[in-house]
């Protein structure tokens, strides 16, 4: 299929992205960069300088909300996104008036509990929605252990067992790679390759 003939079928979509720190915004800018029609991303959180190592923000957009910067970044990146942004504590009882009306939704939290909750709100409200998360992407190296593994309508994408702590922090090769094999599933399920 040509870059054109891609465009075209993408401007159309809708995602939905839960969360727009390392994963959430780094995959939000790979499908701005294939040209997703609508983005709707929700965050409460601000820009703090540790998350510079792996979000994509910038230094002079430290203390700045998320949702709303990235939302700025995505239109500096490709002006023709339309993008919706919340600046809300993402859970279970606004979860559906958020994402209404999105193609799939990709989880971006760096919590359990936040990825618990998304599965039953998933579960609940969109149950024939593809949801896309990533879990397990800390640390460095080990590529060979990243895939992308399949459960009814949830994929992941991650080693699934690389856990955040002190000497095993998220860092930007990992989280990016992750974040765009969220974006390349995102794809193949818009694109109608899934």
């Amino acid at each position: 299929m040509k870059f054109t003939d891609i465009q075209k079928i993408l401007k159309t979509k809708t995602v939905g992205i839960a969360g727009c720190g390392g994963l959430g915004s780094n995959c939000a800018i790979s499908l701005a960069r294939v040209g997703i029609g609508n983005l709707i991303i929700a965050d409460f959180d601000k820009i703090e300088e540790s998350n510079l190592n792996r979000q994509y923000f910038f230094k002079d957009q430290v203390g700045k909300i998320k949702s709303d910067t990235l939302k700025e970044n995505i239109s500096k990146v490709n002006p023709e996104v339309k993008v919706t942004s919340h600046n809300v504590y993402v859970e279970y009882n606004n979860f559906s008036n958020i994402f209404k009306g999105c193609d799939l939704i990709i989880e971006a939290f760096d919590n359990t509990d936040s990825k618990e909750m998304i599965i039953k709100a998933m579960n609940d409200y969109f149950p024939d929605m593809k949801l896309i998360m990533g879990i397990g992407m800390s640390g460095y190296g080990k590529n060979n252990l990243l895939n992308e593994t399949t459960y009814d309508n949830i994929i992941i994408c991650g080693d699934q067992m690389s856990e955040v702590s002190e000497n095993h922090p998220p860092l930007a090769p990992r989280v990016a790679i992750v974040a765009n094999m969220q974006a390349n599933a995102a794809l193949e399920i818009l694109l109608n390759k899934f």
